[in-house]
Parts: C-alpha cells; sequence; structure tokens
C-alpha cells in the first residue's frame, strides 16, 4: 500500500471525534467511552484515523486533538511493528509537516508522537525526520524552531542513543548534526527554547558519547552565560547539568570548582524552589565523589549557613502541615503495600535488605534536601563542623517567642541530621542534648514535637549505651522512654507517627533494657491501638513487633499477654480478606510469634486458620476471580506464608496438631509451583521450616516438594532469582536432615544443580554459595553413599566455600558430611587436601566433641594413608594453620 493511498471515511472521523470529546466530559460515563474506543481500536486503520484527527481534522479542538495524539502514541508504543509498512509510512508522511503546527498543544502532542516512532524504529527507518528537524532548527520560524527542540529533546529523553548512531541515508550520525545546533540555542531570546535545547543536551552527560566529548568546553562555557538566566526553568537546568557532570565526570568541573561551589551556594539561596532544591544536590553528590576536602572546607561557614536556614519551614509548608488532622478527623486514604514486610530468605547475609530512610519530611523538598545535605557534610567532615553549627543552633534553640518557632524547630532537625557523623564531639554533651530536647515534646506545635522525636530516635543508640557508661544514663533512658510513650498518645497524627517511628528505633537499640518496662510500654501501645486510625495503625503494628523482637520470651508472661493479644485477635478476626491492613498485621503477629515461642500455641489456631484461608482466597481469585469475591493480590499470600513460617519456627513441634487437621500441604505444594518468583520465596521458607517442625506430614508429597524445590536450582533459575534459589536450597538442606535416606532419589539432580554454583562464584551471591555448601555436606551427611562417588567433582570449591561459613549448627551438619564422604571415598579428597585443611582449620570452635573426634579421625586417617608423602602434602598447607591442625588434633 503506497504511504498516501489511505484516504479516511468522514462517518469515521466524526464518530472518533465525537468518542475523544466525550473523554475530556467529566459528566460523561467514561467506562462506556473507554469501551467504544476500544471498539474502534480493533480496526487495523484506527491508528491512521487518529493520526489524520491530529494532524488534518478541520474544526476539531485542540483539546480533541491531543486526545487523539495521545492515544496514537500509546498504541504505537505496543503495536508499531505489527502495523503494515504502508499505514507507518502514512504516520510518518503526516507527521513531519506538523513539526510546526500554529497550535502549541498540537505541536507538543505531534512531538511526542513523533518521538514515539523514533523510539520504535530504533531511529533507523526513518532518516527523513531527522533531516526535517535540521531544516526546522536552521528556519528562525519559532513554531518549527520549538516543534524540532521539543521532538529531540523527548527523543533524548527516554532513548538519547538512538541519535548517537549510524542511520542509513545519514552522511553522519544524528548528534553530531545536532549538538552544534543545540549548543548555539543556549543563546536564543526566548526562554522556552534554552530550555529545550539545555533538556536536550542535559540527557547526554551520562552517557558522555564522542560529539559531547568534543564539544565539552563550549557546553560548559553555555551553562555558565545561562547561570543567572532570567527564566527559572533555565536556571533549574543549569543546576542539573552541573550536579550531573559532577557525579559522571567531575574531571571537567575540577578546573571551575570554586567558581562552581560559588554559583551553587547563590543558587541554593534562589527566590525559585524548585532552582534552590536542584542546587541543593550538589552538596551531596560532591561528598559522594569522594572529591578533594579542601575544595569545599573553606566553604563550610556559608554553605553550613545557607543549608541551615534552607531546613526553615516555608510559609506554605506551615499552613499545609500545620493543618494536620486531629486524632478524631477521617484519615488520609493511602493505598500502601507491605510497608514493613520483609520477606523471608534464608542465609548468613540474606539476599536484598529493605531500605528504610528517615522520614523527616513526607515528600522531597528543599527542607528534606538541606538535612541531608548536613548529613552528608557531617559524615565526611565530622566534628570539624560543629564550631560552624553549634552557634548557629543554639542561636536558634535560643529564641522562645511563637514567632519563632519555626527557627526552633529547623535547629532541632539539624541536631539530629549530624547526629552520626559528629557523635563523637557530641556524646560529651549528650545529657545536655536530651534534657534540652525532652521539653519540646510538650511544644504547643505539632512540627517541633514531631521532628523533636525523631531527632531523639537519632540519638537511641548512644542514649542506651549511657545505661551503663554514665551514673544518670539509666534515668536519661527513663525519661526519654517515658516522654516517646507519651507522644505515642499524642492528639494530632503526624506527631503519632513520629512518636511511634523514634520508639522503634529505641526498641532495637535498648533490647532486654525494655524488659522491665514491658507493662507501661504495652498499656500506652495498646491504649494507642484503640485510639489510632488506620494510617497510623500501621506504624503502631511495627512498633508492636519491633518490641517482641527486642524483648524475645521475655514478652511470655500472662500478665503481658492479657494487655497485648485480645487486641491483636478482635483486629485480626474483624479485617476482611481484601483489606491491605492486613499486611503490617501479618507482620506483626510473625514477630510476635518468634519471640513467644511455644507460648504463643494458645493464639495460635485462630492466626493459623486465617493465613490458610487468606492463601485459599487469593488463589481462588487468582484462577477464578469471580468466584473468589476479592481480587487476587500476591501479597496475601507472600505475607500469610511468612506468618505461617513465623508460626512453625516459633512453635516447633507444637504446631502439628494445626498442621494435621489443615490443606496447608496442598497448599503449599500450589505456592512451591507459583509463577510468581516471591510466592516461590516465601513457600520455600514455610517448606523448611515445617520440615524442621512437622516432617512426618510431610513424607505424603515429599517427592513434589524436593523436584519443586530441586527445580529452582537450576542455571537459569538460580540466576534469575536469586532468593528462590537460596530458600530452595535451604528447605532441601533442612528436610534431609529430617527425612534421612527418604531424600535419596533427588540426591543425584540436587548435586548437578549445587556443583556449577559451587563452581562458577564470580558476582555470585554470599548467602546462596553458604547455603549451596551447606546443603551439599548435609547430603552427603543423610546419603554418603550416593554422594562421595563424585568428590573429585566439588571437593576443592565446597571446601573454599565451607570456609567462609561462621560456626554453627548448620557447619556442623556439613562437616559430618564431609567425614561420612571421606571415610567412603578417601581418595576423592586428595587432590582437594590443602583447601580441605583450610575448611577444617576456619573453625573457631566446633562445640560438638563427636565431630572434634571425627575430624581428627579423617586427619589421621590421612596421615596413615599418605605414608612417607604426609610431610609434603601436610606442608603445602600455610605455616600458621599448619601449626594449628598439628596443635588442635594431634599431627
Amino acid at each position: 500500500m503506497a504511504s498516501h493511498g489511505w484516504q479516511p471515511q468522514e462517518e469515521g472521523v466524526k464518530e472518533i471525534c465525537g468518542l475523544l470529546h466525550e473523554s475530556k466530559v467529566p459528566s460523561v460515563d467514561q467506562s462506556l467511552v473507554l469501551q467504544q474506543l476500544q471498539r474502534c481500536n480493533r480496526f487495523p486503520d484506527f491508528n491512521n484515523y487518529l493520526t489524520f484527527i491530529l494532524c488534518r481534522a478541520e474544526g476539531q479542538s485542540a483539546e480533541v486533538k491531543q486526545a487523539a495524539g495521545l492515544m496514537l502514541k500509546n498504541n504505537l508504543k505496543s503495536s508499531y511493528q505489527l502495523m503494515p509498512v504502508g499505514y507507518q509510512q502514512y504516520i510518518k508522511a503526516e507527521l513531519m509537516p506538523c513539526l510546526g503546527a500554529s497550535d502549541r498543544q498540537v505541536r507538543a502532542t505531534v512531538a511526542i508522537v513523533i518521538s514515539a516512532v523514533v523510539q520504535q524504529g530504533n531511529g533507523q527507518d526513518w532518516p527523513e525526520i531527522f533531516q526535517a528537524f535540521v531544516q526546522c532548527l536552521d528556519s528562525n520560524d519559532y513554531n518549527h524552531m520549538e516543534g524540532a527542540l521539543d521532538s529531540l529533546f523527548k527523543i533524548c529523553e527516554d532513548k538519547p542513543e538512538v541519535l548517537d548512531q549510524d542511520v542509513p541515508g545519514l552522511s553522519q550520525r544524528p548528534i553530531n548534526v545536532f549538538l552544534p545546533r543545540l549548543l548555539q540555542f543556549f543563546s536564543s531570546p526566548h526562554a522556552a527554547l534554552r530550555r529545550l535545547a539545555l533538556s536536550a543536551v542535559n540527557q547526554f552527560i551520562v552517557l558522555l558519547p564522542p560529539a559531547l566529548f568534543v564539544n565539552m568546553d563550549t557546553y560548559l562555557q553555555g551553562l555558565f552565560s545561562l547561570a543567572n538566566d532570567s527564566a527559572a526553568e533555565v536556571r533549574k537546568l543549569v543546576c542539573a547539568g552541573l550536579v550531573q557532570l559532577l557525579e559522571v565526570q567531575p574531571s571537567y568541573l575540577q578546573p571551575h570548582m570554586r567558581n562552581v561551589i560559588e554559583y551553587m551556594l547563590q543558587a541554593n539561596c534562589d527566590t525559585d524552589e524548585d532552582v534552590a532544591l536542584e542546587s541543593c544536590e550538589f552538596w551531596s553528590t560532591f561528598c559522594e565523589g569522594h572529591l578533594p576536602q579542601e575544595i569545599l572546607r573553606e566553604f563550610l561557614p556559608r554553605l553550613i549557613s545557607v543549608l541551615l536556614n534552607n531546613m526553615v519551614y516555608a510559609e506554605d509548608d506551615e499552613a499545609l502541615l500545620e493543618a494536620e488532622d486531629d486524632d478524631n478527623a477521617p484519615d488520609r486514604e493511602q493505598d500502601i503495600k507491605p510497608r514493613f514486610h520483609h520477606s523471608r530468605i534464608h542465609g548468613a547475609d540474606g539476599a536484598e535488605e529493605d531500605e528504610e530512610e528517615d522520614d523527616i519530611i513526607n515528600s522531597w523538598n528543599l527542607r528534606k534536601c538541606s538535612a541531608a545535605g548536613l548529613d552528608i557534610l557531617s559524615t565526611v567532615f565530622g566534628d570539624e563542623i560543629l564550631p560552624i553549627l553549634m552557634p548557629l543552633v543554639q542561636v536558634r534553640l535560643s529564641t522562645t517567642t511563637d514567632a519563632a518557632w519555626k527557627e526552633r524547630e529547623a535547629a532541632v532537625l539539624a541536631l539530629g541530621a549530624v547526629a552520626e557523623g559528629c557523635i563523637s564531639g557530641l556524646l560529651p554533651h549528650l545529657s545536655q542534648i536530651v534534657a534540652f530536647l525532652v521539653p519540646l515534646l510538650e511544644d504547643k506545635r505539632s512540627l517541633v514535637r514531631s521532628i523533636t522525636c525523631w531527632t531523639l530516635s537519632r540519638y537511641s543508640k548512644w542514649i542506651v549505651q549511657a545505661i551503663a557508661e554514665v551514673t544518670e544514663g539509666q534515668v536519661q533512658f527513663d525519661t526519654v522512654l517515658t516522654v516517646l510513650l507519651r507522644r505515642i498518645l499524642d492528639s494530632n497524627k503526624r506527631v503519632q507517627e513520629a512518636a511511634c517511628s523514634a520508639f522503634a528505633t529505641l526498641e532495637e537499640e535498648a533490647a532486654e533494657e525494655l524488659a522491665p518496662r514491658l507493662e507501661l510500654i504495652l498499656q500506652h501501645l495498646m491504649y494507642a491501638f484503640g485510639k489510632y486510625q488506620r494510617r497510623n495503625l500501621r506504624i503502631l503494628y511495627d512498633a508492636i513487633g519491633t518490641l517482641a523482637d527486642a524483648v524475645g520470651n521475655e514478652l511470655n508472661n500472662a500478665k503481658y499477654l492479657e494487655i497485648l493479644m485480645p487486641p491483636l485477635i478482635t483486629k485480626w478476626l474483624q479485617l476482611p480478606d481484601s483489606d491491605k491492613d492486613l499486611f503490617p498485621l501479618l507482620e506483626c503477629f510473625t514477630s510476635i510469634a518468634q519471640a513467644l515461642g511455644p507460648g504463643f500455641t494458645q493464639y495460635a489456631e485462630p492466626v493459623f486458620v486465617r493465613c490458610i484461608s487468606l492463601i485459599h482466597t487469593h488463589e481462588v481469585a487468582k484462577a477464578d476471580p469471580g468466584r473468589a469475591g476479592v481480587s487476587y493480590d500476591k501479597e496475601f499470600i507472600v505475607c500469610s506464608l511468612d506468618l505461617l513460617s513465623g508460626l512453625a519456627e516459633g512453635l516447633g513441634s507444637s504446631i502439628e496438631s494445626l498442621v494435621s487437621r489443615s490443606d496447608l500441604f496442598d497448599l503449599l505444594l500450589l505456592c512451591c509451583a507459583d509463577e510468581a518468583p516471591d510466592i516461590r520465596q516465601s513457600a520455600l521458607a514455610l517448606l523448611g521450616d515445617l520440615a524442621k517442625a512437622s516432617a512426618v506430614h510431610l513424607q505424603p508429597r515429599l517427592a513434589d516438594f524436593l523436584n519443586l524445590a530441586a527445580k529452582q536450582l537450576q542455571g537459569h533459575e538460580a540466576k534469575e532469582n536469586v532468593s528462590v534459589a537460596n530458600n530452595a536450597c535451604w528447605a532441601i538442606g533442612e528436610v534431609a536432615v529430617k527425612v534421612k535416606q527418604d531424600i535419596a532419589p533427588i540426591v543425584v539432580n540436587v548435586i548437578s544443580c549445587l556443583v556449577p554454583i559451587l563452581s562458577n562464584t564470580e558476582g555470585l551471591n554470599k548467602s546462596l554459595l553458604e547455603n549451596s555448601a551447606i546443603t551439599l555436606g548435609r547430603l552427603g551427611w543423610v546419603c554418603p553413599e550416593l554422594v562421595a562417588p563424585h568428590m573429585d567433582h566439588f571437593m576443592e570449591p565446597w571446601c573454599y566455600a565451607l570456609r567462609t561459613i561462621r560456626d554453627d549448627i548448620e557447619k556442623e551438619d556439613a562437616f559430618r558430611g564431609l567425614c561420612a564422604m571421606v571415610r567412603l571415598n578417601p581418595g576423592g579428597a586428595v587432590n582437594a587436601f590443602v583447601p580441605m585443611c583450610e575448611a577444617i582449620g576456619s573453625w573457631h570452635e566446633i562445640r560438638s566433641a563427636e565431630l572434634r573426634t571425627e575430624i581428627a579421625q579423617v586427619l589421621h586417617g590421612y596421615k596413615q594413608m599418605l605414608g612417607g608423602s604426609w610431610e609434603r602434602y601436610l606442608g603445602a598447607v600455610d605455616i600458621q594453620l599448619h601449626e594449628k591442625l598439628v596443635t588442635k588434633y594431634g599431627l
């Protein structure tokens, strides 16, 4: 089909324009309009109609044309490659003349669609558009220049590498043609053109193509010339460009660094907050880049003053934040994923860790960025900044008038920001700092109370340490604990949130110090439980769970449990199966179950039964949404599996009565085969925990479980989903030590998966490597006759992995396997004698006398077997290890 052979039908244009118009009318049923548009979308030439409406439809509003263009862009992203070539050519041919459309809204939409087409073809099948861009840029017509610049910016924003490659039909790469022209636009009299050109060039800083490298001096000169541009958006982009350069290529800025720092200090005080925020990122980037401190040192007095000034709430912030609802007002609704949920990953270092940053302010802004900048300055310069900072802080803290409350609040924030970096200088004054902060928790301003909670939490570690180190330490700790508990019951929701978070931090540090105060703590927390609404309940659950983690079995007291458990169980049974408030409550119960151990048995049944119900409900919802009555959400399954793991770990064999009366293993088998990696990960963790607690109930489905677990260790699966492989490996080992010889059918299969993991360690997760070594040893312990014949294939890498494992029961199991296999096949380890000795020497202390004897017998067996070669073999071992083995094992 020729590119111009297609013509629209008038009725079709009219119908689609009508639907697009209705899509912009709030009173019209939008779901019905969407259905009708989707029906139109089934026609092969629908995208041609959208193109025609965007580019040619006379009499249609800019809003209708824009709607057509945005729908066209979305369609092209998913179906461009499937379209007939003739339709592709029609769309391209219609778009090019509209680059300079007179209506700005239409022009901007055309730029979006052109960018989508270029990206779909990777810039290779449309050389004409690059030629059109050049003509527009050189035209001196504003509309055409802006249209081309906007298109180029959008291409650079999404896929800048498209411009830095050879294009058939062009004599040179597009970037070589466009970059000099973009740089010329830095001096355009039109702010919009300066902004678009600078935005486009900034997209190449990370890639640093040769064209930018060659033009770097011109780019820097252009940046500096725009430093005081009349347009705030341009000044913001100047700051962004300098920050990016500092991050990826600081050497280019080094000769100009003093001037750049001077400019950033100036920009940090810009009347436009977006410019100030962008420039504020410079300080963290500078510190994280490990640049010479001397360059920044002389500017510290001015910089710290600027940062502290920017940490004061702006007028808009004050109006917004002081209007925070009290605890009787309706909650602000949020759709929160399980913020506090930590998936169970078995291994020494786990794998990924959830990172939770201190929430000084809920959104990133100049205030928070300035506090972060002060924080990182304190880590780089340490106590050196205190003589500059503290006088400024003290002046602000000494103001007692109500009008100066924001100055006091900013000073408290600064004290929290530098807590860790400057602690050696602040520690001698800790008691004075605490003594000053505590009264501020009674301040009439909720923002002062909330930030004081956060700042106290930053000193929690040293407040707890002071209990044993200074006379007044105990009193100081009790005071902080008491005032935070009081603020947990504050009437302001923001303060409640800050106090709960601060108290959770204190709990983590205090641990057993909380035990004598448990009744008081629980009374406050459970009073809050009856007082809080949804949003802060989630934070309260975390504080309760953290308390359980901190005090452990100290919680197992009837007096405490009568306070804690009935309200939680009631809430647990009240929440429907689709309520995401179950997520933090599930996590909370997991911590409590692990803390109480068998003491949780009396509360376990309703929790256990509800978890089974949640898994079943959401599995049904996945398979047949109409039958379940809820929308499928895998997080309900993940969190329920993890709580069941906590129950199995905590209750031990006491969980048998619950397991025997349920269909848990049928559901668990389903979850172990689920397509979602995080469900498989949690299911395999539960499999291992159930094996430890109640292996007998695994037997009827043992082969199915083990085959599914082994599948996760196969090459591609293990690399793609490390955490799943980690838990699968761990679970197989736990099952092995419980079922012994019954694991024999899959032993060879598992070994064939573990050996490649142990042999190819580059870039491998450390925990997976250690779990693989432990599981291989456990298999060798329970089925030595199956594993020992293969020793020469894995002995050396296995022993290297065993060296890194900490002394514990799992390492003991692995070495029992080593001893059992060597007894059957001593020749299989001769070539790995030195690594084996290094693995044995990695023990600090073997608690099991039986295992110590077995290892000694292995070494003496080799001494006897090697005869005259013994000294040569032992002599190859490091001299210190040689002496250790001789002394410890009587060699």
